[in-house]
């Protein structure tokens, strides 16, 4: 069972990034997947979820009109598309499932991996 998050990288203020979370040995859809992320000096917060029995989506309201969340059964795939990126949300971004809903603490994700690194610069 592996998640893995990719698509960060270095991307000027304004600018938009797709992080991508592929899962093996399991099947995404039976899960809620979230994202987290954790910038520099602080706790790990989440970012957004999809829920798994409806595909309702629980964005924090710091991102809600900039990210969102989706995902594709086909390619067994999440994704954090982000726009307008400000400063403020670099961070590491990972994804994580739960078998029991979206959960708000990373205490209550079942599955996760390593994160992938968003930088917000000029």
């Amino acid at each position: 069972v592996q998640l893995q998050a990719s698509g960060g990288g270095l991307v000027q203020p304004g600018g938009s990034l797709r992080l991508s979370c592929a899962a093996s040995g399991f099947t995404l859809g039976y899960y809620a997947i979230a994202w987290f992320r954790q910038a520099p000096g602080k706790e790990r917060e989440r970012v957004s979820c999809i829920r798994n029995s409806d595909g309702r989506i629980y964005p924090e309201d710091s991102v809600k009109d900039r990210f969102t969340i989706s995902r594709d059964s086909a390619k067994n795939t999440v994704y954090l598309q982000m726009h307008s990126l400000k400063l403020e949300d670099t961070a590491v971004y990972y994804c994580a499932a739960s078998a029991v809903g979206c959960q708000r603490s990373w205490g209550g994700q079942d599955y996760w991996g390593k994160g992938t690194l968003v930088t917000v610069s000029s």
